[in-house]
């Protein structure tokens, strides 16, 4: 009986195994090389500048005389790509940097996998002196948006101007979360995700941020999917939903004068539009924008609806 019983547990365990490798060969992906992404993501004006241990990745253009720069900072899962059509049109005027936030894109992860906003704002302090920027319009989407005022808090002087877009920052209220962060945060399941992640996934996750699918192109998705194959980027991002949630910080929002545009697409689900009325209603001189039909990447899915405000606003000073 005893010998029967462990005869079953054994095929039991034996066809998890099996099923498990299957899974593995059918939606399993290996990390993409880093010079194969550099080939295909780094092209001209890309360049890499070594910050805190981490060869990050970046872009520099524009106006080099421009004493006070546009900084850009992107989302969660994303990478200064998302920036792309804004750029083409702010560099005529301005000097604009964006980067890829450790953890992401090509720059890859922190070494200590810390991925706290302190952290963060540490690493934004150390990227912008790396470029000898003293003083900067500092604009952040979504993570990117929770660490541009975070950063503002912590180091005003080197922020003449801010602008939030969808930006994360007070408890969430999400109506919907992309698949992704839901792995991220599920036992089990969050540790297979390193190892085993379907396009799938990415294009699904892609999709529940914008108002409109028919925006999520192909190479949008190849995109977001390749760059999460970069080494190291597949742990990191599960390692960002370890992070514990943040439960006062945003009380200190109040505390920041720069005047600040408050941008948000009026189908953002993640992010809903009710958290751009707190930001409105804590910021001491801001403007507040509400984008039609757009959701929560307003400068990928809708750039030029959503560029013209940044630029009235940084001709209206």
């Amino acid at each position: 009986m005893k010998r029967g019983f462990t005869k079953i547990i054994k095929i039991i365990l034996l066809g998890i195994g099996v099923f498990i490798i299957l899974i593995a060969s059918f939606f399993g992906y290996q990390d993409i090389s880093l010079e194969d992404l550099k080939a295909k993501y780094a092209s001209v004006p890309s360049s890499f500048i070594l910050v805190d241990g981490m060869d990050v990745h970046y872009r520099d253009e524009g106006e080099a005389s421009d004493s006070i720069p546009i900084v850009l900072i992107h989302g969660t899962g994303s990478s200064l790509h998302t920036y792309n059509d804004w750029t083409t049109q702010l560099i005529v005027d301005h000097r604009v940097v964006r980067m890829d936030l450790p953890g992401y894109g090509l720059t890859g992860p922190f070494p200590h996998r810390n991925y706290s906003i302190d952290n963060y704002v540490i690493f934004l302090k150390h990227f912008l002196a790396s470029l000898g920027i003293k003083s900067c319009v500092l604009v952040g989407n979504s993570l990117g948006g929770r660490l541009a005022w975070n950063f503002t808090i912590e180091y005003p002087d080197m922020v003449e101007e801010l602008i939030l877009i969808d930006a994360a920052g007070y408890p969430p209220e999400a109506k919907s979360v992309p698949v992704a962060f839901k792995i991220a945060q599920t036992p089990v399941i969050k540790n297979i995700f390193t190892f085993i992640t379907p396009r799938s996934i990415a294009k699904a996750s892609v999709e529940n941020v914008y108002k409109d699918k028919t925006k999520v192109t192909k190479e949008l998705v190849d995109r977001y999917f390749e760059l999460t194959l970069r080494e190291g980027n597949r742990q990191a991002f599960v390692d960002r939903f370890r992070v514990s949630p943040d439960t006062s910080s945003y009380k200190k929002i109040k505390l920041i004068e720069q005047r600040t545009l408050v941008i948000w697409g009026e189908q953002d689900k993640l992010i809903p539009p009710k958290m751009a009325h707190r930001f409105h209603n804590d910021l001491r001189n801001d403007t507040l924008v509400i984008l039609k039909d757009v959701g929560h990447i307003p400068m990928e899915e809708s750039p030029n609806q959503s560029l013209k405000p940044v630029i009235a606003f940084l001709k209206n000073k």
